[in-house]
């Protein structure tokens, strides 16, 4: 029996090339979302940090993916919006949406707890212990300052009197939101102020208790959780030799985040293998309900990864 539709996106490595030696190449980034859009993905996405674990500025990298391709969604995957002021954000996406013809998705997360993030946040003049609060406020004030003429806020971080942004997405309801997260809280979050959910799950066993749980607190909340677009993000590596393909990951893995394989592989969803079992991979996230991938590649070679995925897996993902 055919899937429904399934969206694919991918992940440029704005990390990555940060984290190579030399100037970032900011060509390779580019060159990367055209091939992709060449070849039938969906959409293109961006991460974001500015100290943690610095990477190419995600809006002004979209911006650039913008010019250079026609058709391709382009996504933040996850932007931390506290760590911008609102106004200023607001701004930054109206105009890459712009730029764009109306192709901008923001996905937003608050921020995990630890040390390096804290630091960040620090830095950036940002109250940690009040990240939750800020993003509300900043998703609330971004939504009004979209579609609204005139804004005036009074909240407990931001004070906006009579405010009117000068760019207007094109999107003319609005950028889409979607909420990254899977405890309730989070996933309470998603319900009452985005316009998609974005888990990064460890597996689709843990994506399938996550989806059924967020349609218990839909139910709770008067909400419909059905109406929400659902996406995962998950890192391939596509090998027949399955131990080069584990090497690869755990090398890409430990110095993208400084930590031991063994706890990466309990925080999140890490498949390096053959084309057959990356494809039942994902089309077990699928079957468990998602229906965008974000995928990113845990390897050297961006580029072979991409065409093996079109050529091997996406076949059997789209076609089960």
């Amino acid at each position: 029996m055919a899937h429904p539709a399934v969206s694919i996106g991918l992940l440029l490595p704005t990390r990555e090339v940060v984290m190579a030696s030399g100037a970032p190449d900011l060509s390779k980034i580019i060159d990367l979302a055209v091939r992709a859009e060449e070849l039938g993905f969906d959409s293109v996405w961006v991460g974001d940090s500015i100290l943690a674990r610095p990477r190419l500025e995600a809006m002004t990298t979209l911006a650039a993916v913008a010019s250079r391709t026609q058709r391709v969604k382009l996504g933040t995957a996850v932007l931390l919006p506290a760590l911008r002021h609102p106004v200023m954000l607001a701004n930054e996406a109206a105009n890459v949406d712009i730029l764009s013809q109306g192709r901008l998705i923001l996905g937003l997360g608050v921020a995990t707890n630890n040390q390096s993030i804290a630091r960040e946040f620090t830095a950036c003049g940002v109250d940690f212990a009040h990240r939750l609060g800020i993003f509300e406020e900043c998703v609330a004030l971004m939504r009004r300052l979209w579609t609204e003429p005139s804004v005036t806020f009074h909240g407990r971080h931001f004070q906006l009197q009579d405010v009117s942004l000068g760019l207007r997405p094109i999107q003319t309801s609005g950028i889409p939101i979607w909420i990254a997260g899977a405890v309730d809280n989070a996933q309470r979050r998603a319900l009452r102020l985005g316009d998609g959910w974005f888990p990064i799950p460890r597996s689709p066993e843990v994506f399938a208790a996550q989806w059924e749980r967020l349609q218990v607190l839909a139910r709770e909340m008067g909400k419909d959780a059905q109406a929400l677009p659902r996406c995962v993000y998950t890192t391939l590596n596509i090998n027949a030799d399955v131990a080069q393909a584990q090497r690869e990951m755990q090398a890409f893995a430990e110095g993208y985040y400084s930590v031991p394989y063994e706890v990466l592989l309990r925080q999140q969803g890490l498949c390096p293998g053959t084309a057959a079992s990356c494809a039942a991979w994902l089309n077990a996230f699928v079957a468990a309900g998602a229906q965008t991938l974000v995928l990113r590649f845990g390897s050297p070679d961006q580029f072979g990864q991409l065409e093996r995925y079109v050529r091997d897996v996406l076949p059997q993902v789209r076609a089960q």
